[in-house]
């Protein structure tokens, strides 16, 4: 899957998610916990995941394995059928898609206000169940309204939002993506804006999903923006510069001091690897987290 179309798979799996989850304790033949790969020790400051759809040719059940081989913490942006697989290798799901919207048709107009809700009630108590902590929505484009008309419109639908995800203890993190090249028209493409609709709402349920990738290419000053804005990002993707490609040399963010600024916020969330590899995958993850690992 390119770096262009790795979220056309919210509209195509998530149809028949619910009951597959809720019947996966009897139709599944593995075991309900495999024996956890030993780790290496961690610096422990951050806590790091990785992105399926990077490695979707890899079997999952597989995956996790390599994953938990590596001292990782968890598996980003699995479909409701897959919630609770990361379970079986001491890992969690550490962001989940739940019917929260496209990123071309989001929470910036009225109109999609209710179709999102509807989404997210069906699959959040999912979520909650299989000890999920994050699911991710979008703004949606620009497309003709203003960035003030958005906000406002964004915010409305982020308040209707705000009980259920309390109710439920699972955050919603609204992704910041660049306009600049990846996404034309996206309306949450500065950390400014998305903090402002979020000192709106004013819930700690409701956060950021800040991706380094798109916002060094949007607005840079990754450090600055991280210190400033900190208390409204509930969760990162890296990526890197440019290519989306291996966080090595080839490449303009220097990793480990772009670590230290999200320690340094005290944030308890994980940073997850969103990259393409070039290379052997697994080796290349593993690189990264050892960047990572301050």
């Amino acid at each position: 899957m390119s770096v262009f179309n790795r979220r056309q798979v919210i509209g195509t799996g998530i149809t028949c998610a619910a009951g597959a989850l809720l019947t996966s304790s009897s139709s599944s033949a593995a075991p309900a916990q495999q024996s956890k790969p030993v780790a290496p020790a961690r610096g422990g400051r951050i806590r790091q995941s990785v992105s399926r759809w990077c490695y979707e040719k890899i079997p999952l059940d597989e995956f996790c394995k390599d994953a938990a081989a590596m001292g990782l913490k968890g598996i980003d942006l699995l479909q409701p059928k897959d919630y609770e697989v990361p379970a079986r290798y001491g890992l969690v799901c550490t962001m989940g898609y739940a019917g929260g919207g496209e990123i071309v048709k989001g929470l910036n107009r009225t109109e999609n206000h209710a179709e999102i809700e509807a989404g997210l009630r069906k699959y959040v108590p999912l979520a909650a169940k299989a000890g999920v902590p994050n699911v991710i929505t979008f703004s949606g484009l620009r497309d003709g309204i203003s960035d003030e008309e958005g906000a406002r419109n964004t915010i409305a639908g982020l308040r209707r939002l705000r009980p259920l995800m309390e109710d439920h203890g699972v955050i919603l993190c609204m992704e910041l993506l660049n306009s600049k090249l990846d996404h034309p028209g996206y309306m949450c493409d500065h950390t400014e804006w998305g903090a402002r609709v979020l000192e709106e709402v004013g819930s700690n349920n409701i956060k950021l999903l800040y991706d380094i990738y798109h916002m060094q290419i949007m607005e840079g000053d990754l450090i600055a923006n991280i210190r400033a804005h900190g208390k409204w990002i509930g969760h990162y993707h890296t990526g890197g510069v440019p290519g989306r490609h291996e966080l090595d040399e080839t490449q303009e963010v220097y990793w480990p001091a772009v670590m230290r600024a999200i320690a340094s916020t005290n944030f308890s969330g994980y940073v997850a690897h969103e990259f393409v590899p070039t290379g052997d995958p697994l080796t290349s993850l593993r690189k990264a987290v050892e960047v990572c690992d301050v």
